[in-house]
C-alpha cells in the first residue's frame, strides 16, 4: 500500500495521468441561488461550456426542504456540486481527462453564477498515473498538510465536547405561510413547531407587537428558550433557539422552513460548552 504524499512521478521525466481533478470550496454564496436546482444546473452547464468542455448531459436534484446536488457529464469527464444553502456554501468537484478544459475559467463562471464572495481551491491533483507497466498503484501526489479529524454530525460534536447544550440562529426566508399578524397566529406556529420538534414549553408564550409588519415572541422551554421575530415585508422569520442537552439543529430548521413554507433557510449552530 502506498501512503498519500509518499513520492513523486515514478520516473525522472514528467509523468502522464489519465485525469486531472480540482476541488473547490465556495463560501458566502447567495443562498437563494444555492437552493434553486434549475438555476444551479444552468450555472454549471454554462461553466462547462465556457471552460472549453463538451457537455453531454446534466442531472440536478433539489432536496426537500432544501439543498441541491448535481452533475454535468462532459466528454472529458464531469463537473459535480453539492450545495448547503443554510451555510451559504457549495462543494464543487471538477474532473477532466486531457488538458483542454480551463479550470480557472470554470471556477470564475461558477463563482459569479452563485454569487460567491470567497472561494478556495482545496485540492488539485492528477488521477491514474501511467507508467511503463500501465496505471501505477499509487494515490495522487499532494502537498503535505496536517491531518485533522472532524465530526460529521452535531450529535457527535456535542458528545465529543461534552457540551451542556446547543444553540442555533435560523433565518427562514421567502415564507409563503407567514402570518404573525396576531397573538393567536403566533401561538399557532409556536405550538406546531414545538410539537413537531418535541421541545417542551415552560410557561406562557410572550408576544410583543412591534412596528407595522414586525412582531417578536419569546417562549421559555424546559431547559432552554425559543425566541423569534417576523418581518412580513421581507417575508422572513428569524429564530433563536437554545436547548440544554441536544437537539439536531438541521431537523429544527427543516421543521421551521416546512411550517412556514419558506423557500430556503440559513442557520448558525453553536455547541455550548
Amino acid at each position: 500500500m502506498i501512503e498519500p504524499g509518499s513520492g513523486n512521478c515514478v520516473c525522472g521525466a514528467k509523468g502522464f495521468a489519465l485525469g486531472r481533478q480540482e476541488t473547490i470550496e465556495f463560501y458566502d454564496c447567495d443562498p437563494a441561488k444555492l437552493a434553486d436546482a434549475a438555476l444551479m444546473e444552468e450555472v454549471f452547464v454554462n461553466a462547462a461550456w465556457k471552460s472549453g468542455a463538451t457537455v453531454i448531459n446534466s442531472n440536478f436534484h433539489q432536496f426537500v426542504p432544501q439543498g441541491v446536488s448535481g452533475v454535468v457529464i462532459i466528454s472529458e469527464s464531469h463537473f459535480a456540486v453539492h450545495a448547503w444553502p443554510e451555510h451559504e456554501y457549495a462543494a464543487v468537484d471538477l474532473f477532466t481527462c486531457g488538458d483542454s478544459v480551463n479550470f480557472d475559467r470554470a471556477v470564475e463562471v461558477i463563482a459569479e453564477g452563485i454569487a460567491s464572495k470567497q472561494y478556495v481551491v482545496s485540492s488539485l491533483f492528477n488521477r491514474g498515473i501511467v507508467g511503463n507497466n500501465g496505471v501505477e498503484r499509487m494515490v495522487p501526489v499532494m502537498e503535505e498538510q496536517k491531518c485533522h479529524s472532524f465530526q460529521l454530525s452535531w450529535k457527535s460534536r456535542c458528545e465529543e465536547t461534552r457540551a451542556r447544550g446547543i444553540s442555533c440562529a435560523m433565518d427562514i426566508c421567502d415564507c409563503n405561510n407567514l402570518d404573525f399578524s396576531s397573538e393567536k397566529a403566533v401561538e399557532g406556529f409556536v405550538s406546531a413547531f414545538l410539537k413537531k420538534t418535541e421541545l417542551v414549553p415552560s410557561g406562557k408564550l410572550a408576544v410583543v407587537p412591534g412596528e407595522k409588519g414586525w412582531s417578536t415572541f419569546v417562549q421559555l422551554l424546559d431547559g432552554g428558550s425559543l425566541s423569534g421575530a417576523a418581518d412580513s415585508e421581507k417575508r422572513t422569520v428569524y429564530l433563536d433557539l437554545f436547548v440544554k442537552g441536544f437537539a439536531d439543529p438541521r431537523n429544527i430548521a427543516e421543521t421551521a422552513v416546512t411550517l412556514l413554507e419558506g423557500a430556503y433557510y440559513r442557520m448558525q449552530p453553536q455547541v455550548r460548552i
